[in-house]
């Protein structure tokens, strides 16, 4: 499906998806605002061969149960940060193909990286590209792809390297955000002994034994149950709470 170089759209834009069942389906942008995509199925494969300069793979989501493709570590990256916003409770990759006209009436292509649907409804797609590798021909295709968004009320995220800290913070987490790692009584314990702010080594100990309880206190960190800033590194000195740390 894609092709065509970029510039700004003269016609209207048109939707390519594939839907559950694995039906492929093509549409007018305005009649499928309300499709869910979250559940839509990659409109490209997510290829791996010998010398591959991208490193491809598969993003086990604890919002979505299953797992979610990514092309690159960056996408990666962004995927695990997508699946830690407590807000959003539906992710797809490579969601759906969106064509439109560019310059001269050239037909253009794009497939965006990633859908999210949030709890109250709204949804935002997401384009993953470091800032420095963004060619005057992508940023037109992103341009477009934002203007088509605006059109259905999608916001649109254009997005590079994320903050290195939270990444480093989110990913240790991840490690953990298995349900299997809610373990009881332990959790119960935990949002008691962090109902006011308390060093996370701290907490631990006095909840039960470090070594059994902090797999249970990194996914309550997970799954938002407990806080902790995410802009500082995470360490035993960490605060934590079961409310906004201020």
């Amino acid at each position: 499906m894609p092709g065509g170089s970029a510039g700004p759209p003269e016609t209207g834009f048109e939707v390519a998806y594939v839907a559950p069942d694995g039906t492929e389906l093509r549409r007018p942008l305005a009649d499928v605002w309300a499709v869910p995509f979250e559940h839509a199925l990659p409109v490209r494969a997510f290829t791996s061969y010998r010398r591959q300069r991208n490193l491809p793979g598969r993003w086990w989501s604890a919002t979505t149960g299953g797992h979610v493709g990514y092309e690159s570590w960056l996408e990666r990256d962004h995927v695990m940060l997508l699946d830690f916003d407590p807000a959003v409770v539906g992710i797809s990759s490579q969601p759906f193909w969106l064509f439109w006209a560019g310059s001269g009436g050239r037909p253009v292509s794009h497939a965006p990286d990633y859908f999210a649907r949030r709890d109250d409804g709204s949804a935002v797609v997401v384009d993953c590209r470091p800032a420095e590798r963004r060619r005057p021909r992508d940023v037109a295709k992103f341009d477009a792809t934002e203007a088509a968004c605006a059109e259905v009320g999608w916001e649109f995220r254009l997005v590079g390297a994320p903050d290195p800290v939270i990444v480093r913070n989110v990913r240790w987490l991840a490690g953990y955000r298995h349900p299997r790692h809610r373990v009881e009584p332990a959790a119960t314990r935990l949002r008691e002994v962090f109902t006011e702010p308390l060093a996370l080594m701290d907490g631990a100990a006095s909840a039960g034994e470090p070594l059994a309880v902090l797999p249970v206190l990194f996914h309550l960190l997970w799954s938002h149950e407990l806080t902790a800033e995410m802009s500082q590194p995470l360490s035993a000195g960490s605060l934590v709470s079961s409310g906004v740390i201020r």
